[in-house]
Parts: structure tokens; C-alpha cells; sequence
């Protein structure tokens, strides 16, 4: 992890209708960045890290401020058309995409958001390469598109029960890569995060759906079948994270034991991104100050 600021990318221009330069991305909040190149440990970063901050209610003005940030530049993202943001969360089961796509985005309007879930393929997704079905995903110019797990499945599931050959998934690494920096030099800009929660605290989530009859739609007994896999999946989640965090497209290790601290980083950071984005309303028409409105 860093503790510097980071430049995500060089302007870049990108093709389109029109010349679009890619500007370059120095956010203020780093702290939880994989660095370029860096090997990932997650059993050395605590999930329980809340900086100073103890309770909900500390976090509670600051995560509401973050989140009318994002209002205000998603409005501007949106008229401005001319770059996009993709936002990729990957995390362990019970680590809290759903929680954090309610709770970050709260307020933003729908028209210039999107969220995708991505389950086991389909017939025909499976007929095409990996990639396929998460490009037609992808944001559009002036959106912002979330990604509910991601092509990331493709190097974590499919590696964990064996489903293709290892040299296979391995080589994915590398179109993942690819993938995003072709995204990056259309416009839209590649956030994820992985949100980083213990082996005790999913099984306190899981005892809590199990407890709750309202939340009990929520529990599948694949959950447990899938907790004996947990040291499988915290190394193939290692690796993704040291194999694809990219000058392109960064990835941040989210502590998220806690759901309210998780929601204040990754709000921060959505925030800050958007804000070196800088996108700007569009000119008004000129003369308009001349304009009357007839009865």
C-alpha cells in the first residue's frame, strides 16, 4: 500500500467524434492504494481500520458531504459527455457491494448511473470470450457505471473450482489489463475496490441472515460450501490485485469490518477521482441573457 499521491495516467488522446484528452488523475486520497507492481499480503492489512474516526456516528457528516460531492459532479460528468467512470467492487461474500452501492450512492440520479450484476454466464455469454458480456457493460461518455462483482470472476471462481486450465486464467490477467487501459483511452476511468472483510466477520454476517426471517433471502447454503475456500480465495484475490492494478486502473483494499468506515473510503475516493476528472458544464447558448420567455 501507499501513503503518496499517485498520477493515474499521462493525458491521452483518445478517439471519438471529437479529440478527448485524458487528463491526468491525482486523487487525495491514496492511502489505500496497491501500488504498481506491489505483492499483496490481506492478511497484513486490517480490516478493522477506522483511522480516528470510532462509531457511525462520527463519520456521519463527512460521508454525507462525500456523497453531495458525487451528486454535484455526476451532474456535471453528465452534461459534459465526454469522459465516463467505471467502478469495479469485488469482495468476499458478506463483504458489502450491495451495502455500499446503497449507502455511497444514495442521491445520485439514475439517469447518469448504472449498476451491473454479474452471476454465472448465460448460454450465450458463454459462447463468447470472457470479456464479452462486461464490455457491453461498460459506461457510456457522461455515465458512471458500477460493476456488482466483474471480470474478476474470471481469475477467482473459475481458479478456485478448476474450471479452466491454469494457464488459461493466468493469461486473463494481461486481457484484463488490456481491457480496462482500452477503456481508460476511451474516456472512462477504471476505480475498484476490494472490500476487505475477516474470516470472523463474515461468519458473524452469515449467523446474522440466518437470525433475521427478513433477511433470510439472503443466505444460500452455497455460502458455507464457499467459506471452505476461504485461503483459496484471499490468495487468488491476492494475486488479481498485484497482477491488474495498473497506472490505467488502480485497485484500493477497502478495511470493511466495519460498513460505515467502508462507505467513507470509498465515497472519499469516488469523490476525489471525480473531482480530478474536473468535468465542466457545457457553454450556454450565447445571447441567452437577451432571451424572453413569450406568454
Amino acid at each position: 500500500m501507499t501513503t503518496n499521491g499517485n498520477e493515474q495516467d499521462a493525458a491521452t488522446r483518445v478517439r471519438g467524434s471529437k479529440d478527448i484528452e485524458v487528463p491526468s488523475l491525482e486523487t487525495d486520497y491514496p492511502r489505500y492504494m496497491v501500488e504498481l507492481g506491489e505483492a499483496v499480503s490481506l492478511a497484513a492489512i486490517d480490516p478493522d481500520q477506522t483511522e480516528h474516526y470510532r462509531k457511525k456516528k462520527d463519520v456521519a457528516k463527512e460521508l454525507e458531504k462525500q456523497r453531495r460531492r458525487i451528486q454535484d459532479l455526476q451532474a456535471r460528468l453528465y452534461a459534459e459527455n465526454k469522459r465516463g467512470l467505471l467502478i469495479v467492487l469485488q469482495a468476499m461474500d458478506t463483504g458489502g457491494k450491495d451495502g455500499t452501492i446503497k449507502h455511497v450512492f444514495s442521491g445520485v440520479n439514475p439517469q447518469g448511473c448504472r449498476v451491473s450484476s454479474f452471476k454465472a454466464p448465460s448460454a450465450e455469454e458463454a459462447n463468447h470470450d470472457f470479456l464479452w458480456r462486461y464490455h457491453k457493460s461498460a459506461p457510456a461518455r457522461g455515465r458512471i457505471g458500477i460493476f456488482n462483482r466483474s471480470h474478476y470472476e474470471d481469475v477467482l471462481i473459475v481458479r478456485i473450482k478448476n474450471l479452466v486450465p491454469e494457464e488459461i486464467w493466468r493469461g486473463r490477467y494481461g486481457q484484463i489489463n488490456d481491457f480496462e487501459r482500452n477503456l481508460s483511452l476511451d474516456g472512462i476511468t477504471v476505480l475498484k475496490f476490494f472490500l476487505h472483510i475477516s474470516k470472523d466477520e463474515q461468519k458473524k454476517r452469515l449467523q446474522s441472515r440466518l437470525d433475521d426471517p427478513d433477511k433470510r433471502w439472503k443466505f444460500s447454503s452455497a455460502d458455507i460450501k464457499e467459506r471452505a475456500f476461504w485461503d483459496d480465495y484471499q490468495r487468488a484475490f491476492e494475486d488479481a490485485l498485484g497482477n491488474c492494478s495498473t497506472e490505467n486502473a488502480l485497485w484500493y483494499v477497502v478495511p470493511a469490518n466495519k460498513k460505515w468506515y467502508r462507505n467513507l473510503v470509498v465515497a472519499r475516493t469516488i469523490a476525489d477521482t471525480l473531482a480530478a476528472i474536473d468535468p465542466q458544464f457545457p457553454p450556454a447558448e450565447e445571447g441567452l441573457e437577451k432571451v424572453e420567455i413569450p406568454d
